[in-house]
C-alpha cells in the first residue's frame, strides 16, 4: 500500500529538477499500472509534478511538461483504465502556454526545502555555458551536504558560480558564515543575481543594485537557516589580483564544471598560482574543483599545470549519497589542492 506514494515522491524529485524524462522511474510505474489502481496512481503522480506547487509557481520548460505528459497519458492509454480527464485537461492548458528561451528547476534537499533556479533552455546561449547547471556543480552540492563540517561557520568563495546552484545548496544546509559568488560574464552575473533572489535570499547592498532586500520578506520566512554573508562578485580570471582574492578572506574555495577547455584551465591554475604567491602569513584556503572529465587529455593538462606551478593536489572519494544526480556519475572528480 506504500509503493504508490513513494513512487509518486520519486517521480516528483526528478521531475521537478528538469532533467531527461528517461532518468524517470518509467519501469515501476508500468508495474503499478497493471494492478489494477491506475488511475489514483496517475493522479497522484500528476498532483506530485506538473501540478505540485513549485512546479506550478516555478514551472519548468513547457517542451518537458508536455513531453512528461504526453509519455503518462500513454502509459495510461495502454491500460483499460477509464479515461484520465486531469491529464488531458492539464496538457490543454500547456499547449495555451507561450514558449520561452527561459524555465526553472527546482531541487529538493533533505531538509525538505528545494533550491530554485531561473535557467537557459539551451546549453550555450548568449555566448556563455554559465546559464544553465551542470552535473558537476550536482556533485560537488552532494558531497558538501555530506561534508558540510568544511563548510559551517566558514567564508567560502566559489569560482564560475554560473546559475548559484551549489552555493545555495550550500547556504541552505551547510550554514556557513560567508558565501562569496562570483563569475564574470554579465548575464549570468544577472541570473545568478535573481536566482538568489528566488531563494529568500538577501545580498549585502554594496553588491548589487538589482535587489531590493525588503522584497525577500515573504519568501524568506520559514528558512531553518541562519542568513550568511551573501556577496555577488565580478571576477575576471585574467585580472584579479591575488591581493584582490586573498582580501575576501576565503577559507575554503571550491569550483564546478570550470575545467572543460584548455584555455580556462589555465586560467584558472593561474588564479591559483595567484593565491599561493600573494598568500603570506596567511593560512591558505582549502580548495576543492569538481569537473566532468570529458576529454582526459584536457583534465590531464589541469594536473600537469597545477604540477608545474607547484599546487598539490588529491582526488577525493566519492559521497554516497546521490541527492540530485539520477545516479553516481562515475566521470566526475573532485580534486582538493594544496596552494
Amino acid at each position: 500500500a506504500m509503493a504508490e506514494p513513494e513512487l509518486g515522491l520519486r517521480f516528483q524529485r526528478r521531475f521537478l529538477a528538469a532533467r531527461q524524462l528517461r532518468a524517470l522511474p518509467w519501469p515501476e510505474l508500468e508495474q503499478k499500472l497493471g494492478s489494477g489502481s491506475a488511475p489514483a496512481l496517475l493522479a497522484d503522480i500528476l498532483r506530485q509534478t506538473v501540478l505540485h506547487p513549485l512546479c506550478v509557481k516555478y514551472p519548468p520548460s513547457i517542451k518537458y511538461r508536455r513531453r512528461f505528459l504526453t509519455e503518462l497519458i500513454k502509459k495510461h492509454e495502454s491500460t483499460a483504465a477509464e479515461p484520465l480527464d486531469e491529464l488531458y485537461d492539464t496538457l490543454a492548458d500547456i499547449l495555451k502556454e507561450e514558449e520561452s528561451t527561459h524555465c526553472y528547476k527546482n531541487y529538493l534537499l533533505p531538509t525538505g526545502e528545494s533550491v530554485t533556479l531561473a535557467e537557459s533552455e539551451a546549453i550555450i546561449s548568449q555566448g556563455t555555458t554559465g546559464l544553465v547547471t551542470w552535473d558537476a556543480a550536482l556533485y560537488l552540492a552532494e558531497w558538501a551536504i555530506e561534508n558540510s563540517i568544511v563548510f559551517s561557520n566558514r567564508t567560502v568563495l566559489e569560482l564560475g558560480s554560473g546559475t548559484g546552484f551549489t552555493g545555495l545548496a550550500i547556504c541552505k544546509t551547510c550554514n556557513p558564515k560567508a558565501y562569496i559568488f562570483s563569475d564574470y560574464h554579465h548575464c549570468v552575473l544577472k541570473q545568478l543575481t535573481e536566482n538568489i533572489r528566488l531563494n529568500g535570499f538577501a545580498l549585502e547592498p554594496e553588491t548589487t543594485n538589482q535587489i531590493q532586500t525588503e522584497s525577500q520578506g515573504q519568501e524568506a520566512e520559514g528558512m531553518n537557516y541562519r542568513q550568511p554573508k551573501l556577496i555577488v562578485s565580478e571576477l575576471d580570471w585574467g585580472s584579479v589580483t591575488g591581493k584582490q582574492l586573498l582580501d575576501l578572506q576565503p577559507d575554503v574555495i571550491i569550483a564546478a564544471d570550470v575545467v572543460y577547455d584548455p584555455e580556462i584551465t589555465l586560467a584558472l591554475t593561474g588564479v591559483l598560482q595567484k593565491l599561493s604567491t600573494f598568500r603570506a602569513d596567511r593560512k591558505p584556503p582549502e580548495v576543492y574543483i569538481a569537473f566532468t572529465i570529458r576529454n582526459p587529455d584536457t583534465y590531464h593538462l589541469f594536473q600537469a599545470s597545477l604540477d608545474k606551478v607547484g599546487i598539490g593536489w588529491q582526488i577525493i572519494p566519492g559521497h554516497s549519497n546521490s541527492i540530485f544526480l539520477d545516479d553516481m556519475q562515475s566521470n566526475v572528480t573532485i580534486l582538493q589542492l594544496f596552494i
